[in-house]
């Protein structure tokens, strides 16, 4: 999953940087060109998007040193964690629910991930399986036990679940 994420984060920098370096000084070389810039729409939103993806590509370089920080033998095997894969059950429902717990900025709904910074995510933190928790939802309270919990500590040694 670290590896993953490094690789979408480097794809993501390498084109930013693209855009940074060759496509928007192109867009704005070409709207000077134009003449009057205090009148010049295209050049006033290739100075903004330029702006975005600085800031963006800034984002992007910090996430990959927390990213180059992270030590697999300092984190917990046995508690949920950035990475985790989680398997619920809702206590009034009985229905089961899975997701990776995963950086709020990478997230990707489609392939059941959730944010560490969610209500959810918070909640799980630092759980392990067994336990229930209470999750307190603006339509009222959701009581959940954690099935089964495979962390990447895990997941780097090839167990399967805890």
């Amino acid at each position: 999953m670290l590896e993953e994420l490094r690789q979408k984060l480097a794809d993501e920098i390498e084109r930013l940087t693209h855009e940074l370096q060759v496509t928007l000084p192109r867009a704005i070389q070409t709207a000077v060109e134009h003449g009057d810039l205090r009148e010049n729409a295209e050049y006033k939103s290739a100075l903004e998007r330029q702006q975005f993806v600085q800031a963006r590509l800034n984002h992007l370089t910090s996430r990959v040193g927390e990213l180059a920080k992270i030590d697999l033998s300092e984190i917990p095997s046995d508690r949920i964690g950035f990475g985790s894969r989680v398997r619920v059950v809702d206590l009034r429902t009985r229905e089961e629910e899975s997701f990776t717990l995963v950086f709020g900025d990478y997230i990707e709904l489609d392939s059941g991930q959730i944010s560490l910074a969610s209500p959810l995510g918070q909640t799980l933190l630092g759980k392990t399986r067994g336990d229930e928790v209470a999750l307190q939802l603006p339509r009222g309270q959701r009581r959940l036990r954690i099935k089964e919990v495979v962390t990447l500590p895990q997941m780097a040694k090839g167990e399967a679940t805890s």
